[in-house]
């Protein structure tokens, strides 16, 4: 990829966490994009970017958002691609590249591909990067320095369009890696959707105590449960969204890992102290290679 600024005009359908530090990016380096547009859902949201300023345009319409773009950046709930999907298509430019952030992509191939028009390019990609915090406010543009961003091409994708997207990334600060739609959902299935869906599960299995008990639980929570609610603290429509549009691959893992609690719970039951430990020492092993990765 070339030296000199990315994309002439860039805009991103979105600007919660994501599309936030994006522009926020785009401000501070300069070389992702000439002109930044940002497009949100509510007058409030809107009124916020222009006030922040991390935006050049701040439109309210999707489809004016896109005109004249040559990258286009779904920052939605992937719940919502479909029918923005379809509100922008017949307004994309020629040669323009459609992308996006979702933490699903299977859904996305299938809601936004058959929208797409000739000569347009989609590539889906996921930065594996966040916080529990949402909002144009949550946004900082150090979010993706150090993660891994994942490119997921379609059969037949432009390699250049391919490439602009890897290289936005790579200006975001993201290591880049490449792989199939269903291999991605598979993946972040285990390493995300099911960590948060027990993060909610444990979360609202201790708001269904009763009340004494409740307040002793957030008295002297411990570390554990501190981080599980962190996790759990993460924006409602968007992980309804995952959840729902990666229903097969998170069904699957969490079939798995009920098979293994229920495993480990008899091994408790039965004191196979043997088991135990090495469960444990599995865990240890698995947070030794985060952090040898540097993605701890």
């Amino acid at each position: 990829m070339a030296e000199g600024v990315l994309f002439d005009r860039l805009c991103l359908l979105g600007t919660g966490l994501i599309g936030s530090s994006i522009a926020r990016v785009a401000r501070a380096r300069g070389d992702l994009a000439r002109t930044v547009v940002a497009h949100a859902k509510t007058p409030a949201t809107l009124d916020r970017v222009r006030e922040l300023g991390i935006a050049d345009v701040v439109e309210a319409d999707p489809a004016a958002a896109v005109r004249g773009a040559d990258c286009v950046v779904f920052c939605i709930p992937v719940g919502a691609y479909a029918e923005v999907g379809a509100q922008v298509a017949p307004h994309l430019a020629p040669g323009a590249i459609v992308t996006d952030v979702g933490s699903t992509k299977a859904s996305v191939v299938r809601d936004l591909a058959p929208l797409m028009p000739a000569g347009v390019h989609l590539v889906p990609a996921h930065p594996m990067a966040g916080t529990e915090y949402s909002g144009p406010d949550a946004g900082f543009a150090e979010l993706f320095q150090g993660r891994y961003c994942i490119v997921t091409p379609l059969p037949g994708s432009d390699p250049a369009a391919v490439e602009a997207v890897a290289e936005l990334w790579r200006r975001c600060g993201s290591m880049i890696e490449t792989l199939d739609p269903a291999t991605h959902d598979k993946i972040v299935a285990i390493v995300s959707h099911l960590p948060h869906l027990l993060a909610f599960t444990i979360c609202s299995t201790a708001d269904d105590l009763a009340e004494e008990t409740k307040e002793a639980v957030l008295k002297f929570a411990a570390t554990g449960f501190r981080d599980f609610t962190r996790i759990a603290a993460s924006d409602p429509t968007m992980w309804r969204d995952v959840f729902l549009n990666n229903r097969e691959a998170l069904l699957e893992m969490l079939a798995r890992f009920t098979e293994d609690a229920q495993a480990l719970g008899r091994a408790v039951r039965w004191g196979q102290a043997e088991y135990i430990e090495d469960r444990i020492r599995r865990g240890r092993k698995i947070r030794r290679g985060l952090i040898e990765r540097k993605q701890a």
